[in-house]
């Protein structure tokens, strides 16, 4: 062998002290997942790698929780001379066969001292063992039986099933396009259970924390200890030993939100994404994925089955049906022969005109929910504003409490974002950055001491349904009343029983909840996602209406929903008032997109420039902006028009947090192709110290 013409410097390398587990943390199918990502999103691999494992099992000091058990050592009549306090106490050991120490103490009425002299004597076994952090712990689950299901959920099962998973390739996505009230979770259920009969397991994907408890216990009532859940509200123990469970093959559904498509289930074969549409499966921070198209992803690497259910499904899966790449399973009515909800489009103009103000509730909603209250009915209420009044304002010189680290107005940098007033606590919240101040006594700038509350979240509209109701048993569900551990469950728990008479909430109640008792839903007001600068807030405000009106009349009783709007002839609105129109929306929707171009007809991503120097965000910006124009010059040679980069301008959100933001907008054919552009530039001009650069591929914020 030849020497080295030079001597190898010295290593700085850390010895390895010792491997974790046995067991790698990734499969091979993972492993490629997590590469996939890290290309197509243009992220490091070992942030990406760090996203696909929860940080609790990371953690040195992670590891099993252990207590101690007390079991029988030997069989009653084989027990040595002992007190009649000690005999009676080893049968009723031996009776329950063991326990974890602390609960047989509190159980039998004992002592750990008295358990131990057993021990001595040879009658118990006292010993170290691991004790599994339950998230479901106190939690009563009703065992449950599979439902007949009717001719068209039975067609719908037949083609999700029906292409078995080969060696040769994976079956096509199926699209699940189901009504509200259809039963498509009765359709994953049957579905799952042939998978666990065939030896595989499956993971069911839910968009908010809230309906992961409901999901779950559904889950868990059919198939047991075989169900795991994973998401952020867990404890670091709850997740660390889900997640080995489902590592090791005890667990083998998984339920949760985004992050359970990198859960470790063994033998994959399905991937359920319940309300695929949702855009809360996109991750806002790098990686920056979407949950759906990993669920695509890995169904083909570990050639499984995978579902994507919708009432409302997003433009981009209905265009992948169209052109073949998805297979349609259609479910177009409820269960039971039960009918949609009627819905009324109340118009707010009008309102205006007759009662000569603005109401919180119009004369037919109030009315409406009276007649509940009277029959005994629940009613759901959905306002996607938190917080009591979205303004505080000086009445003498028009002074408004403001945020100064956070800017909106879409570009002029002038309009300060205003802090949102809460009641419960009396201060003042910015809901970008977090800032608070107390409410001030008097104007900063004239000294006036009487403000104005304008505009309406959803601690102001409970306020007024309390002093219409005053007898309404009212629940909250919105950011402020979910803070603390387990609310989520506990909110919807409480409504579930009849605990209370009205929920209501931001958007967490306004898809997959199911209270059979609810036959009243009222939009306070459809224009709030309507009016966003985005091309995509018609799709949003149809699934947003559609969705919280198909909370009501799920069961035998029908349902009414009241939306209130000053936009009543609005294409999305009438749409989602119809209530079976889907397909004429979408396409309407598809074909004023393809003349854009915008997604799902190209793909869009967005670079957020952010300093917190007004100037260097902004000629970083414009570097980048003028950079990308040129390679766009080039490649629409080719292909004209194909490559669109959008001046660099103030983001609509243009200071958060005390960071400015400007933005830049690219469209292409295809993801890759504005991944190579970004690299290139990136290469050539690497972002200075103190300027932050956030690169969203296939962006749905565009805020």
């Amino acid at each position: 062998m030849p020497e080295l013409a030079t001597p190898a410097p010295k290593s700085r390398v850390k010895p390895i002290l010792g491997i974790v587990d046995e067991n790698p943390f990734f499969s091979t199918e993972l492993l490629k997942l997590v590469k996939w990502i890290a290309r197509y999103t243009d992220t490091p691999i070992e942030i990406c790698l760090r996203t696909a494992v929860p940080a609790a099992v990371l953690k040195p000091s992670a590891k099993p929780k252990e207590l101690l058990y007390v079991a029988p050592a030997i069989p009653l009549a084989d027990a040595p001379a002992l007190t009649k306090h000690q005999h009676d106490l080893l049968a009723d050991i031996a009776r329950v066969g063991g326990g974890w120490l602390q609960p047989l103490c509190r159980e039998m009425k004992t002592t750990p001292a008295t358990l131990r002299a057993l021990a001595e004597k040879g009658c118990v076994k006292i010993a170290p063992r691991v004790s599994r952090r339950d998230p479901l712990a106190g939690r009563t689950v009703i065992h449950d039986r599979p439902k007949t299901l009717n001719a068209l959920q039975t067609k719908a099962l037949d083609v999700i099933v029906g292409a078995s998973p080969d060696a040769e390739s994976p079956p096509k996505p199926v699209l699940l396009h189901g009504v509200t009230g259809s039963g498509k979770t009765e359709i994953y259920l049957q579905a799952i259970a042939r998978e666990l009969e065939a030896g595989r397991g499956a993971i069911v994907l839910v968009p908010e924390i809230a309906l992961t408890p409901q999901t779950v216990y559904r889950f868990a009532a059919r198939f047991g200890n075989q169900v795991a859940v994973l998401h952020s509200a867990l404890s670091d123990g709850e997740r660390y030993d889900e997640w080995h469970r489902i590592r090791t093959g005890e667990a083998r559904v998984v339920v949760g939100p985004r992050s359970a498509i990198f859960a470790p289930v063994r033998h994959l074969g399905l991937i359920v994404v319940d309300e695929e549409h949702d855009g809360s499966y996109k991750q806002d921070e790098a990686p920056r994925y979407h949950a759906r198209d990993l669920a695509v992803m890995r169904a083909g690497l570990e050639k499984a089955r995978v579902v994507l259910g919708s009432a409302t499904p997003s433009l981009e899966s209905w265009l992948n049906v169209k052109k073949g790449k998805y297979v349609l399973a259609s479910v177009p009515e409820r269960v039971a022969g039960r009918s949609l909800p009627q819905v009324h489009l109340i118009n707010l103009e009008e309102e205006i005109q007759a009662t000569g103000q603005l109401p919180v509730y119009s004369r037919f909603l109030l009315d409406a929910i009276a007649e509940r209250l009277r029959n005994g009915e629940q009613t759901i209420l959905f306002l996607n504003r938190r917080g009591y009044s979205r303004v505080l304002q000086c009445k003498a010189c028009g002074w408004i409490a403001s945020c100064e680290k956070c800017v909106g107005g879409g570009g002029d940098g002038e309009t300060p974002l205003p802090y949102t007033y809460h009641e419960a606590d009396q201060c003042l919240r910015c809901h970008v950055c977090g800032e608070w101040r107390h409410v001030p006594t008097e104007c900063p700038d004239c000294h006036a001491r009487d403000f104005a509350y304008t505009g309406i979240g959803t601690q102001r509209a409970e306020g007024i349904l309390k002093k219409c109701f005053p007898a309404a048993r009212i629940l909250r569900m919105d950011a402020d009343s979910t803070s603390r551990k387990n609310s989520h469950d506990d909110i919807l728990s409480a409504f579930r029983n009849r605990a209370a008479d009205i929920l209501i909430g931001t958007q967490m109640i306004a898809k997959g909840l199911d209270f059979p008792n609810v036959t009243l839903v009222g939009v306070l007001n459809a224009d709030t996602s309507l009016n966003m600068p985005d091309f995509r807030a018609g799709e949003r405000t149809y699934q947003l209406l559609a969705q919280v009106s198909g909370r009501a009349g799920r069961a035998e009783k029908p349902g009414e929903v009241y939306i209130q709007t000053f936009s009543p002839d609005a294409p999305p609105v009438k749409a989602a008032a119809d209530g079976s129109s889907y397909a004429a929306f979408a396409d309407a929707e598809l074909a004023a997109r393809r003349e854009g171009p915008y997604p799902p007809f190209c793909h869009l991503a967005t670079l957020v420039f952010r300093s917190q120097d007004e100037q260097v965000a902004a000629s970083w910006a414009n570097l980048y902006a003028r950079a990308l124009m040129g390679y766009a010059e080039k490649f629409n040679a080719k292909n004209p028009n194909a490559f669109l980069v959008s001046e660099a301008v103030p983001a609509a959100l243009a200071k958060a947090e005390g960071w400015y933001r400007q933005q830049v907008v690219v469209r292409a054919p295809t993801a890759r192709d504005i991944v190579l552009a970004v690299k290139w530039i990136r290469a050539e001009r690497p972002p200075p110290d103190g300027l932050r650069l956030a690169f969203d591929v296939d962006a749905l914020n565009l805020l």
